[in-house]
């Protein structure tokens, strides 16, 4: 026992040393933004003199953080739910399913985790399709983008529910569509929750394909208006440090709500595959 305790004790100093290295950035971040810009431009870790909540406001308004924010919320809500909608879809066909074909075509999708974006061919592609430098473009990318990972959870999750449950709908004259939607839909909120909060969180963060595929600066999400107020204001690492943290905020706050969902997710997805 005294042997047990000293491994939890080691694993968990680990872990608290581990989680705060993590935080050492976000809290250099918070503590500059509420600085002057003399102060802050060492970014130490010391608190402030005087907090300077104005940075703040100063960002929002040269930043134009309120349409970055909407644009932001437009494409991580809107990708989020075409992607994992049409992910529990496929899950749903190929896990009830489990024909060699169907296999093959799970295999094929969940190779998108890990294989690279071809940014060329992809142009090619919104060019074509009229798709380039439009919301609906964007959106049409980050949910497809979002769909293998989200097939993977998915498809391990349908593996608990009982079929008997697909047998009786039918019995009481469901329709496929109305199968899924009103009987096996409701029944995936932990890990469709999972999925949706990893994905919005991916997608809230992507840098690289609204700054390959949007032109236009009133279509730029959150994190190329952070870019371009760190272009413009540099030497000024106050304001940067406030344009940060206003980025990352509803990040974190989505995170914390969703957390229990997330851990419940995963763990009833991990019983079966």
């Amino acid at each position: 026992m005294p042997l047990r305790r000293m491994q939890t004790l080691i694993n968990h100093t680990l872990a608290a040393a581990v989680s705060l290295i993590m935080f050492i950035p976000i809290y250099l971040v918070i503590v500059n933004s509420l600085k002057t810009k003399a102060e802050a431009s060492s970014m130490s870790a010391g608190l402030p003199t005087l907090l300077q909540w104005e940075n703040f406001a100063t960002v929002i308004e040269r930043g134009k953080l309120v349409t970055a924010f909407g644009n932001s919320v437009l494409y991580a809500v809107g990708a989020t739910l075409i992607g994992t909608t049409v992910a529990a879809l496929a899950a749903y066909v190929l896990s009830r399913n489990r024909t060699r074909f169907n296999r093959f075509v799970y295999f094929f999708l969940i190779m998108g985790i890990a294989m690279p974006t071809n940014f060329v061919t992809l142009m090619k592609v919104m060019q074509m399709t009229h798709l380039i430098n439009t919301q609906l473009g964007i959106i049409l990318l980050y949910a497809a983008s979002s769909i293998p990972f989200s097939v993977f959870l998915i498809y391990a999750f349908i593996s608990t529910i009982p079929r008997e449950l697909d047998e009786a709908a039918i019995i009481d004259g469901c329709n496929p569509f109305r199968l899924f939607f009103s009987v096996i839909y409701p029944l995936l909120t932990p890990v469709l929750v999972t999925a949706g909060v990893l994905n919005l969180l991916g997608i809230w963060n992507e840098f690289l394909l609204p700054l390959y595929y949007l032109n236009s600066s009133a279509y730029w999400p959150m994190t190329l208006a952070v870019y371009n107020f760190f272009g413009q204001f540099q030497a000024d690492w106050s304001l940067v440090s406030a344009d940060i943290v206003l980025t990352i905020l509803p990040v974190i706050i989505i995170y914390l709500f969703a957390q229990r969902f997330i851990l419940a997710g995963m763990t009833a997805g991990s019983v079966k595959g």
